[in-house]
């Protein structure tokens, strides 16, 4: 009697579905926004590891670029997000999104 299984797609899912569900929950009940971009992080990683797992039962190399293009994305929007904090940082002395009303200043 064999104690481990193979790891199958459905482990895949189900670690890319608790990604995907600490990254909705930081990005829903936090207000800082460093932790907001760390769970949008979260949610980007949770679809790479759905395109690999889906790349890699069904034999095509499809998953793999698109899983490339999006930590490109992913590195793009993290610098230009944290440009973003920074500057709201600098204006409001904060990086409270609750307290971040308006960009006049």
């Amino acid at each position: 009697m064999e104690m481990f299984t193979a790891i199958g797609l459905n482990h895949f899912l189900t670690i890319s579905a608790l990604l995907f569900g600490f990254g909705m929950f930081a990005v829903m009940t936090r207000k800082n926004a460093i932790v907001i971009l760390m769970g949008v992080e979260l949610i980007l990683n949770a679809a790479n590891i759905n395109f690999l797992a889906f790349s890699k039962y069904n034999g095509g190399m499809e998953g793999v670029m698109i899983s490339l293009f999006v930590i490109v994305l992913a590195a793009a929007e993290a610098a230009v997000a944290l440009a973003i904090v920074i500057n709201i940082f600098k204006t409001f002395k904060t990086v409270d999104v609750s307290s971040v009303d308006t960009m006049k200043e």
